[in-house]
């Protein structure tokens, strides 16, 4: 009788929840670009527009320091900084993630994006100079890992 009365539950507990195995929603995002025309369309000038903000040029006429000057400047440096840190979380998107490396390496972009804001917010060239390496370093390693091997 327990066992008939138990079975009786199951079935109306599972024709009354039939709703209630949820599907997941489908993704809000619409990725347009691929990985390649992220990297060449945001990534690589955003980063260009960093390594080239702060440099020291030594020639026969003298020692040349350029580094921003401005508001503006500085907010070009800040701003390129966050296209490379958001940049990183558009290659974590489903639809271009690879693998547990890609993702590993696209959160190193967006920390070292972060990062790159810090110090352009610090006005502190050096700073820069030393983010800029880093930059560089994580993007030097996703490139030997997913452009060599290609």
């Amino acid at each position: 009788m327990m066992k008939s009365a138990f079975l009786a539950l199951l079935v109306v507990a599972t024709v009354t929840c039939g709703g209630c195995a949820q599907t997941a929603p489908a993704s809000p995002y619409k990725p347009v670009a691929s990985v390649d025309e992220v990297m060449d369309g945001t990534i690589a000038p955003a980063a260009q527009i960093f390594w080239g903000s702060v440099s020291t040029t030594i020639s026969a006429a003298g020692v040349d320091e350029k580094y921003p000057r401005t508001n503006d400047d500085w907010e070009a440096v800040w701003g390129a900084a966050m296209t490379i840190a958001e940049s990183g979380n558009l290659l974590m998107m489903p639809s271009r993630a690879r693998d547990e490396e890609w993702m590993r390496l696209s959160s190193a972009l967006v920390d070292v994006g972060v990062e790159g804001a810090k110090a352009a917010r610090s006005r502190n060239p050096e700073n820069i100079l030393e983010v800029g390496e880093k930059i560089y370093n994580v993007c030097t390693e996703c490139h030997m890992k997913y452009i060599m091997a290609e």
